[in-house]
Formats: structure tokens, sequence, C-alpha cells
């Protein structure tokens, strides 16, 4: 009972933090008139106020000492923190300027982008049906490209960046909320001087445009942190191929928000690119589902050979001494077979 309720926990929890990551193009417009750059670096700030908090409320600090004594996972944290500077700040930009719908386009083509990295920089083997989402996937963005007249951009750079950004997370290998603390830790030098200049300048938005806005900006940490707890609970408690389906609901609300929300356009060609970005990933759903299936199926035959294999051996080698044992536990629990076989009736 106790891991049903868990389990029904989790799923609450993954669809909590993708719900959230998928309704945050209508909190972003509402820090106008700040710019993009200077909404970014708010978020960089107070997220490392917010997590920084959390780690502080639940004592997580051994990993420091560990991350500290190591300058590769340093350096991957470093190039962590960079790349995640590029999907948070295009992104941002592309929500207020009114490219919700592409956006959300980066987050369905993401997965595919993921697979293709892990055979050019992994060499991983992908199974057919893998190959032929990423196939197909190629095929939207030359549909869309001819249809902008341009490549979409926006998608691409969002899609690669969160792509590299897991890339990078893999390797680095810590917790949720240590590691967006470290990455912050390293944005938020450059992102403090940016809003001090803004400051100096006189072109700051923060404390200018009264305490409800102000306040909004503070809030930006909120954001970011809550979705990623929400996520990491969900993580301990759910199967990865659910969170692989509950990973949808992001870009899908960002989609149905940038059409009857936003009211951005989709001409047919727009239509044509998202409909084979959806083929793909029906296509890589349905073999991980298959794969998944398989392998549970695989573990529980060996498991169950195992097990059959080990009962067998014990009855071997109890069978003999029960035939020795004239009233003993052989005679009394069941008569015994052939020769030098096992009682008919085990113990």
């Amino acid at each position: 009972m106790k891991t049903e309720n868990e389990g029904r926990a989790g799923l609450l929890y993954g669809i909590g933090a993708y719900a959230m990551w998928g309704l945050v193009p209508l909190f972003w417009p509402l820090l106008k008139p700040a710019g993009a750059i200077e909404i970014l670096a708010h978020r960089m700030v107070w997220s490392l106020a917010f997590v920084g908090l959390a780690l502080l409320v639940l004592r997580r600090w051994s990993w420091m000492r560990e991350l500290a004594r190591s300058p590769r996972k340093l350096g991957l944290i470093t190039l962590a923190a960079a790349v995640i500077t590029v999907n948070w700040g295009l992104y941002i930009w592309s929500v207020n300027a009114g490219h919700v719908v592409e956006a959300s386009l980066g987050y369905f083509i993401n997965p595919l982008v993921t697979i293709a990295l892990g055979v050019l920089v992994l060499q991983e083997r992908l199974r057919p049906a893998q190959w032929a989402a990423v196939g197909i996937g190629f095929a939207a963005v030359l549909v869309l490209a001819i249809g902008y007249g341009q490549p979409p951009w926006i998608s691409l750079v969002l899609a690669f960046s969160f792509a590299l950004y897991g890339l990078v997370k893999k390797k680095v290998n810590i917790g949720g909320l240590e590691s967006l603390a470290a990455e912050t830790a390293v944005q938020f030098l450059p992102a403090l001087a940016y809003l001090v200049w803004l400051g100096g300048q006189g072109t700051l938005a923060f404390g200018s445009h009264g305490a409800g806005h102000t306040a909004l900006l503070a809030a930006t940490g909120l954001v970011t942190a809550i979705p990623l707890v929400c996520f990491g609970a969900a993580a301990i408690r759910v199967p990865l191929s659910t969170l692989g389906l509950l990973q949808y609901l992001a870009p899908t609300f960002q989609f149905l928000l940038g059409i009857f929300y936003f009211h951005e356009a989709m001409p047919p060609e727009r239509w044509a690119g998202f409909s084979l970005v959806w083929l793909a990933l029906t296509i890589l759903t349905w073999d991980a589902l298959r794969t998944n299936r398989r392998s549970r199926a695989a573990i529980a035959a060996a498991t169950a050979a195992g097990a059959a294999e080990a009962a067998a051996g014990a009855a071997e080698a109890a069978g003999p001494v029960g035939a020795a044992e004239p009233g003993g536990a052989a005679e009394t629990v069941g008569a015994p077979g052939p020769a030098g076989t096992a009682p008919t009736t085990g113990r």
C-alpha cells in the first residue's frame, strides 16, 4: 500500500513539475518592462538564494567538499551553467517577443536531439525505430525551414542547448538541487555585476515599477526552484519511462498557450512540421514502451529461472539425506521418488 501511495504521489509531483514548466510562458510577460537579460540575471541571483535556503533547511552540504576536490566536475558545472544560461535567456526572450509556439517546438524535438547526441558523442547504437524517429524529426526541421524561409533557429538552439545541458549533467552526476546551486553559484557574480551596472546606468527595472513588480522579479527564483524540487521528488518515486512520457506535457502546454492565449499564427507549413515531429515522438515513445516491456519480461524470466534452479539445487542436495534417515523428514512429509531424485513433496 505504501509503494502504491508513493507511486501516486510521484506521479502527481511529476505532473506538477511539467505543468509548471509548461505554464511558465504566462509568467515572463508579467516582468515587463524589464528586458530579457535583466530577467535572466534576476533568475540566476534569486535562484541561488532560494536553492541555498532549501539546502540549509535540508542540511545537504557534504557534496560541496567532493565537488571542490574534483577539477573535472567543476569544469563540467561551469559548462552546464554556460549552456543553461543560453537556454534560459533565449527562452525568456522568445516568450516575451511572441515566439511561444516556436519555443515549444524546441522542447518537442529535444528528445530527438538527445538521441542524436548519444550517437555522436557517446557512440550509442540506435534501434531501427529510433533511427526512423530521428529521420522524421530531421524532415520536420526541413519542412519548417522551407516554410519560415530560414531554419527555426529558436527551436534548434533551445533543443541543442538543453540536450547538451542534459549530457553534461549526466557526466557530473549530482542531485538536482545541488547541481542547480552549483550552477547558479557560477552564474551569480556575473549576473549580480550586470544588475549593478544597470543600476548605475539608471535602467534597472527592479524597484522602479512598484512593490508588486519587484516581488515578481524576486519570484523568478521560486519559479526556477519549485518545479525542480517537484521533479526530484517524482524521479525517486516513479519509473524513468513514466517521466519520459510526462516530459511532453510541458511543450504541449506551451504550444496550446501559444495558439489559444497568445494567438500566434499557425500556417499550414508549421502544422506540417509539427505533425512530423509528433509522429517522430509517437514512434519514439512506442519503441521505448515496447523495449521497457521486453526488458521487464526478460528480467522476470531470468529471475524465475534462477529461483527454479536454486530450488532444484536445494532439493537435489536434500534428497539423499532424507532417504538415508528412516522416519525422518523425508518419510513424514512424503515418500521419496526414484533413486537419486528428491522427494515428490517438498519440505
